[in-house]
């Protein structure tokens, strides 16, 4: 793919997703008009030190089927979180877990340490979109080091 189509495919990603997770812009109640309803899913500050200069926004579909989870993992950026489908179970460091389902959004903050992503449907998949929007085009996330390993966490 081209330089040039890829900027344009981000351009027009970019609004569509930002309205989609409501990260800025939006009041904080819903809205009709007509039959299209717009509204709020989470809003959230993003990191004062992103210069905007290599500002890159990227969202990726995640499957887990039953019993599937995600080793502790953490993130540079900040990831917003929405919930399509099933049931989600996640814990970051500092924070109480907690189980997200279909509907529900959250918020992870550059660098906090996601010690639980796992699915928590009875049985069934669990499906969820994660937008990232990153300063730099370092990678969207970096296992940690499994405990005893002998690595600095």
């Amino acid at each position: 793919m081209n330089v040039a189509l890829c900027k344009r495919a981000l351009h027009a990603l970019v609004p569509v997703a930002l309205a989609a997770v409501s990260v800025v812009g939006l009041p904080a109640q819903a809205h009709r008009a007509g039959s299209k309803r717009v509204r709020t899913v989470l809003t959230a500050e993003l990191p004062p030190n992103m210069n905007g200069k290599d500002l890159r926004a990227t969202l990726i579909s995640v499957q887990y089927g039953p019993g599937d989870a995600s080793p502790p993992h953490t993130h540079p950026c900040p990831v917003v979180v929405y919930v399509l489908k099933g049931a989600v179970r996640s814990r970051v460091t500092g924070q109480q877990e907690k189980i997200y389902h279909a509907g529900d959004s959250f918020y992870e903050a550059p660098g906090g340490e996601h010690l639980v992503s796992a699915n928590a449907s009875n049985g069934g998949a669990t499906q969820f979109l994660a937008f990232f929007v990153c300063d730099h085009s370092a990678p969207l996330s970096a296992n940690l080091p499994k405990p005893g390993s002998g690595a600095r966490r």
